[in-house]
């Protein structure tokens, strides 16, 4: 099977790109590096579908890795993205925009009593693990193997997501120094947190953790895991930081990580409360929050946070969620992952399926699938097969076998059983190694 499904007119723009472009991509996953061929150039997307610029319609099941949870394009987003753009793009001062929808956020998330707009996940993790720093007088942070927090320096260990796919432990181009600065334990694993913390527990700062991770595919959480690593944190003197830039506001209204046993002092966001736009969020404690400046000493700063076209972005997608959005977003989950664990059965192919709501974690192993070691046991050239079956068959899945496929309220149970044959046609593709 050739591992390159796409069209004539995405090959020669990947052409062109590639002589402008690093890899002729902005993020390394979209390059295809990992599954082979040469990737999907996208021209619009509408509801559950994405076309590419071959006039190809594909069922996007990635739904820009989690930040369209009303599908491609819902219309009170596009309606409130135009209205704002038309009375200006960037002020670089406040807008009313920023506070209201700090003050939405905040009617769901409650301890987020004082928050910062950011341009992304990465810079609103930064910012807290600086808070947390600052906070406290400390330098260490525990973060958990295959957990991905954006690509800062410090963060950079045992990554999860590309990091993870591309079987690299760190990023050349960080410093040792900052690499000592973090522990890595495994997830999951709440006996090495105790361990961890009854030797080095008053050196953390902070404890960084996805309360269901989203970066090595989907791995929950076991049942004692959070609260443990809740209690060994609190109880040592550091900080919480729950990294919901995937969680918030995809599985519940909200955070998700009270629901499983945590209290974080501090909470980043991304992806959803943009709607897609270019924005993150870290917020927490007052007592915390109030360090930052201009009220405190740790210093933080950005010329386009809190961007007033953003801004109306999530305000109008938080504000469009119907009542039973979070119901259909399970239900198209379930059925998601029940159309892979059938069809792989059908195939005959080993696989495990991780699922919590409208994230799936699909892993060519027999499993089960529990942490970054488990995760790690999936074949990877079998996704590939996959994966191209899938593409040729109408189905756009992530181009890497360490990711979560998304849904959205768009991606409805009927319209994923109407692809029932497309997943068996993909599965066919997996087992047999043809086309």
């Amino acid at each position: 099977m050739t591992l390159d499904s796409a069209g004539p007119r995405s090959r020669a723009l990947f052409r062109r790109a590639r002589r402008v472009l690093v890899g002729g991509v902005d993020s390394p996953v979209r390059s295809f590096a990992q599954v082979g061929g040469t990737p999907l150039f996208i021209g619009r997307g509408e509801g559950p579908w994405i076309v590419d610029a071959d006039g190809r319609r594909y069922l996007d099941l990635v739904n820009s890795w989690g930040a369209n949870l009303l599908g491609h394009a819902p219309p009170p987003v596009v309606a409130a993205v135009r209205a704002a753009a038309r009375d200006g793009l960037s002020f670089g001062a406040p807008s009313e925009r920023e506070h209201r929808l700090a003050e939405r956020i905040r009617r769901e998330i409650p301890m987020l009593e004082r928050m910062r707009f950011v341009t992304s996940g990465t810079e609103a993790v930064m910012s807290a693990i600086r808070v947390a720093r600052g906070a406290t007088g400390r330098r260490r942070i525990v973060k958990f193997a295959g957990g991905y927090h954006g690509h800062l320096d410090g963060l950079l260990v045992r990554g999860g997501s590309g990091v993870a796919s591309a079987g690299r432990a760190d990023s050349a181009g960080v410093s040792p120094a900052a690499a000592r600065e973090t522990s890595v334990l495994p997830y999951n694993d709440p006996a090495a947190a105790e361990r961890f913390f009854r030797r080095r527990g008053d050196e953390v700062a902070a404890v960084i953790v996805e309360p269901i991770a989203g970066n090595m595919g989907v791995v929950p959480p076991r049942d004692d895991f959070l609260s443990t690593v809740d209690r060994l944190c609190h109880g040592a003197g550091a900080l919480l930081i729950a990294d919901e830039v995937i969680t918030g506001f995809r599985l519940r209204r909200g955070a998700v990580h009270p629901t499983l046993g945590a209290r974080a002092d501090l909470v980043t966001l991304g992806k959803i409360i943009g709607a897609g736009l270019p924005v993150g969020a870290y917020g927490g404690a007052r007592r915390f929050m109030d360090l930052v400046a201009p009220v405190g000493p740790i210093y933080q700063a950005g010329t386009l946070a809190g961007n007033p076209v953003a801004m109306a972005a999530g305000e109008a997608l938080l504000a469009a969620r119907p009542p039973g959005t979070y119901r259909e977003l399970e239900a198209a989950g379930a059925t998601l992952a029940g159309l892979l664990q059938s069809e792989a059965d059908r195939a005959r192919v080993p696989v495990t399926v991780n699922r919590r709501g409208s994230m799936v974690g699909l892993f060519f192993t027999p499993g089960p699938v529990t942490d970054f070691a488990s995760a790690r046991t999936s074949d990877r050239a079998t996704y590939a097969r996959f994966f191209h079956g899938a593409l040729r068959a109408g189905l756009y899945l992530p181009p890497s076998p360490m990711e979560t496929i998304f849904a959205s309220t768009r991606t409805t149970p009927s319209i994923l059983e109407q692809q029932r044959v497309a997943f068996r046609r993909a599965f066919a593709a997996a087992a047999r190694g043809g086309g």
